[in-house]
């Protein structure tokens, strides 16, 4: 199987075309809109092929940023289909590529890329800072005031009866404080003031904490529905306080063991579950049930920063193991899987589309490359 992905990366890549100034990676060739560019599919294709093509891996965090606009949105998906080539330049997509752009650093030692990406990385935070400012202080991704999907998680359960206000949500909240935490980081490699950053990352850190965790569930949530079990969904967005480095050592602990290790939350034959199996909204559609292996790989990634191995291992084996029984059996990786083990063919994608299928070929949420060198990496865990 992983063969197999190595060479779909091979087979993704194309010859640099407007908009991209390098060669660059396509989603993959089984997308419904292939060929197509970004979002975080392409943070999950760098940090697969990394170690192995560290020159192209930064090749598409350059092409990822080059169509950054003045005011600092990094644009989603790329529609390569069209012609010209088209994207929002209203809806972004969530900011994970600075994650790739500090591998890499760690990876060869090299400043050249990560000063590169300092400036951009400063224009994005004051996008969301100006574009995307939630009441209270933290953030919003789009989805709440018009479900356009920028959070990445298409028709998330989080947001069927959310009120259409700037409230914030727990993921955008999340990921605005990693902006702020690598610019912190990098501002220090590259000889600069990092006090103003660290003071903001400080504060969105405090506030998600204090704001975000629901005690009864061990588990953080949208400002909307901490504290109401009405709107309270108990879905993976959730665990991202604990993937950033955020949550509280107490809280990150209880949102391992309570939810990502619990088989009566997330913890399903192919781990994680989109939507925790109790919750009522559950069922075997895209974002609302099925597993995805790109987020499996951060909940992993979480563990191992919190130091917890052996629920990195447990939630990494199972994801890898049941992916290849799959690939065994229909000879490609899907877009997503079901939860339970079974067909991936007879899950939904989008009933009121074409398109009601996971898509096979899919590298954009399928870093099992980084996954297994993950799992390996937790060998001897208990």
């Amino acid at each position: 199987m992983l063969a197999y992905v190595a060479e779909l990366h091979e087979r993704s890549v194309h010859a640099p075309v407007y908009p991209f100034p390098l060669p660059w990676e396509e989603i993959g060739p089984g997308y419904f809109a292939s060929p197509a560019f970004g979002h975080w599919d392409i943070v999950h294709q760098i940090l697969d092929v990394l170690p192995a093509e560290p020159e192209h891996a930064a090749n598409q965090i350059i092409n990822n940023l080059s169509n950054q606009t003045e005011e600092g949105l990094v644009p989603g998906s790329i529609w390569m289909k069209s012609e010209p080539p088209r994207w929002s330049t209203t809806c972004g997509h969530p900011p994970l590529w600075p994650v790739a752009v500090q591998d890499h650093y760690e990876l060869t030692g090299e400043l050249d890329l990560l000063s590169r990406c300092f400036e951009p990385l400063v224009r994005q935070i004051g996008w969301f800072e100006s574009a995307r400012r939630a009441e209270g202080d933290a953030f919003y991704y789009l989805d709440i005031l018009t479900r356009s999907w920028e959070s990445g998680v298409d028709e998330g359960v989080r947001f069927d009866e959310a009120p259409k206000r700037a409230l914030a949500c727990v993921d955008a909240t999340s990921h605005v404080y990693w902006l702020y935490d690598h610019a912190a980081r990098w501002a220090v490699l590259l000889g600069r003031d990092p006090g103003t950053l660290r003071k903001r990352a400080s504060e969105i850190g405090r506030l998600i904490r204090e704001k975000l965790f629901d005690p009864h569930t061990g588990f953080f949530h949208d400002t909307w529905a901490v504290g109401n079990p009405e709107r309270r969904r108990l879905c993976f967005e959730g665990m991202w306080p604990m993937v950033v480095g955020a949550a509280a050592p107490h809280q990150a602990a209880r949102v391992i063991d309570e939810n990502l290790l619990n088989p009566e939350r997330f913890l399903t034959e192919h781990p994680i579950s989109s939507v925790a199996v109790c919750d009522p909204t559950f069922e075997l559609r895209c974002w609302r049930g099925p597993a995805w292996n790109s987020m499996t790989y951060w909940a992993a990634r979480g563990c191992l920063r919190n130091g917890r191995p052996d629920a990195a291992r447990i939630l990494l084996g199972k994801a890898l193991d049941a992916s290849a029984r799959w690939f065994e059996r229909t000879g490609t990786i899907w877009e997503f899987y079901h939860p339970h083990g079974g067909d991936p063919m007879t899950l939904a994608r989008k009933p009121q589309t074409a398109h009601n299928h996971p898509c096979p070929d899919y590298l954009g949420h399928n870093p099992l490359i980084a996954m297994a060198r993950m799992w390996e990496g937790c060998a001897g865990a208990t």
